[in-house]
């Protein structure tokens, strides 16, 4: 689904005769006709962005929807998702969000997460304002227990290395 839709950003022609490809255009095609019709100019698609020093991913696309600069991630899924399930999606695009404001001097201010299933269910998922603001303070949150586990898990093998050479290891 990605590829055919990437290939939709992109201008370039693309086609896959596989089983799986037969299932994934459809749905790619679902999610052109409800949530990309709003799109008023695309940036750039499978953009590679980092926060210097902290992380770094790749988001699906940056564009202008509905006359705001957005951050989209396409998701398929095998069923309809509920928001409580899909909160790393949230965080996810809440990093790509602050990574392109920091690097490109950019102000994305809302992101959408669009999932379509093999049934052709779509759903999209909308935040920006205060709610993105929210996620992004999630994710600094979980960034910060992950860099904390990191320096502990350091200074307890730095522990095991002194032990073992006080002990004559």
């Amino acid at each position: 689904m990605h590829k055919f839709l990437e290939s939709h950003v992109t201008g370039i022609g693309y086609d896959d005769l596989t089983e799986i490809g037969q299932e994934a255009k459809p749905m790619a095609q679902k999610v052109i006709e409800m949530g990309l019709t709003p799109v008023e100019e695309y940036y750039g698609s499978e953009v590679m962005l980092h926060y210097p020093g902290l992380y770094a991913g790749s988001t699906d696309l940056v564009c202008n929807h509905n006359g705001m600069d957005t951050i989209i991630d396409f998701k398929q899924s095998n069923r309809p998702k509920k928001v409580e399930w899909i909160e790393d999606y949230y965080m996810q695009i809440a990093a790509y969000c602050m990574a392109h404001d920091y690097v490109h001097k950019s102000n994305i201010q809302q992101g959408i997460i669009m999932v379509c299933t093999p049934d052709l269910y779509f759903q999209e998922f909308r935040f920006q304002g205060i709610e993105l603001k929210q996620w992004k303070h999630k994710f600094l949150k979980r960034l910060d227990m992950y860099h904390e586990l990191i320096h502990d898990e350091k200074e307890q093998a730095n522990v095991k290395l002194d032990e073992d050479a006080f002990n004559g290891a």
